[in-house]
């Protein structure tokens, strides 16, 4: 396919930057709290269960608001959700280090689900929109993959850091609210609404009728997309279980110090950081199917290895690095490039909010709260093997997709 006429490149880089920044700061506000729970824990008398409950209200508000605003997005426009969103739920990071216990900290949270939901699929919707088809796997994931950089590789480094300077973990928290308050100024004089009229034309998981307005209907009628939100339930209950016990597991049962647990748990960001882009990418060249099968594989077996690991900080790295890549690179593949080409345009962010929003429910809102019942009854250490069953019951699930990548599609048109 080539690059449509009057097809503006300088705009396509300048949106992938701010938008995918601002989704490096939702993993940041959303991550910063585990590092930091082991202070927390002291501070406040918290247990497991609330961090598993705390990780996991969060992901039930932002799950049930993808759903909803990526639908309103698709109505109103992106950025009469982009940039409020992305003032919230900055402010809100900063309001968590004035928390004076559990219940005050969950409706902070709560609310923060609720602001970095709507930020999410309206976000990644734009990202596709500004891109050329053939960069769209690669932008969407490159956008994602910020994600986990910022809220993985950064967030345990910056924190323990931050510790060891600051009076307590309450001032890391308001530190952290400065950066998306500049990149809201940034985003409201650059990022424009999409011209769909004049958009490239898209391959389509399934035939669709076109539509005046978002239809849920379509949605749930359409293969990809339920297969996605399966998928993406899999592959979530693996990172969110990981992102929110392992840094627990490292202290606790393999005795780490605190530096050495944040070199550990930063293997998460960096390994996801460059898969979040480099699956979706590799999927642009060999299809949406294949990648999605081999890097469920992938995840599943390295952490398998990292579960049987000891205290290596370095082994315990390189294992969670490659974990990671295949793990977090499977949700910019899913909520990205197959969520977006399994519909029409009218409905793209409501695609993204629906396969994101019941991946978060589900994989990133129950499985946390399960996990922390678990480390709490049987020992931290098992929550590992609740990761492993969703990542293996993804191998399965991601037979089902149909492919829909531009460059398979066209050459099976072809043939």
């Amino acid at each position: 396919m080539s690059q449509p006429d009057n097809f503006d490149k300088s705009y396509e880089w300048k949106a992938v930057t701010l938008l995918g920044l601002g989704f490096g700061l939702v993993g940041l506000d959303r991550w910063l709290i585990t590092p930091l729970f082991p202070a927390m824990m002291e501070d406040l008398g918290l247990t497991y269960q609330h961090l598993g409950t705390i990780v996991g209200v969060l992901g039930l508000s932002w799950g049930a608001f993808s759903i909803i605003m990526g639908n309103v997005s698709d109505r109103i426009g992106r950025r009469k959700v982009l940039i409020p969103a992305l003032i919230v739920f900055s402010l809100l990071s900063a309001v968590s280090g004035f928390t004076g216990g559990f219940a005050s900290l969950l409706i902070i949270r709560t609310l923060m689900g609720v602001a970095e939901g709507s930020f999410c699929p309206t976000s990644v919707a734009a990202t596709g929109e500004a891109s050329h088809p053939r960069r769209r796997g690669f932008n969407q994931g490159l956008q994602q993959s910020l994600f986990a950089l910022f809220g993985f590789g950064f967030a345990p480094i910056i924190a323990t850091q931050l510790l060891e300077v600051v009076p307590s973990w309450r001032w890391v928290f308001v530190i952290s609210a400065v950066p998306g308050l500049i990149l809201a100024i940034f985003m409201y004089s650059i990022i424009r609404e999409p011209k769909r009229a004049a958009a490239a034309p898209r391959p389509v998981a399934e035939k669709a009728t076109p539509a005046q307005s978002p239809r849920w209907r379509d949605l749930l009628r359409n293969r990809n997309v339920l297969v996605a939100m399966l998928s993406l339930l899999c592959a979530m209950s693996g990172v969110f279980v990981m992102g929110a016990m392992i840094p627990n597991y490292l202290v606790d049962f393999l005795k780490l110090t605190g530096p050495q647990m944040g070199f550990v748990m930063s293997a998460i960001g960096f390994g996801g950081f460059l898969g979040e882009f480099g699956v979706p990418g590799i999927s642009d060249l060999i299809g949406r199917k294949i990648a999605a099968f081999l890097a469920f594989v992938g995840a599943a077996v390295f952490l398998i290895l990292f579960a049987q690991a000891g205290p290596n900080p370095w082994l315990l790295f390189a294992l969670l690095f490659v974990s990671a890549f295949f793990c977090l690179g499977l949700l910019a593949l899913f909520t990205g490039p197959v969520a977006t080409e399994a519909v029409p345009a009218v409905l793209i962010a409501s695609a993204i909010g629906m396969v994101s929003g019941a991946g978060e429910i589900f994989g990133g809102g129950v499985a946390p709260f399960v996990a922390g019942f678990v480390a709490d009854q049987y020992g931290i250490q098992y929550t590992l093997y609740l990761a492993l069953g969703g990542l293996l019951a993804g191998v399965v699930v991601s037979l089902f997709l149909r492919e829909t990548a531009p460059r398979k599609v066209a050459a099976a048109v072809a043939a």
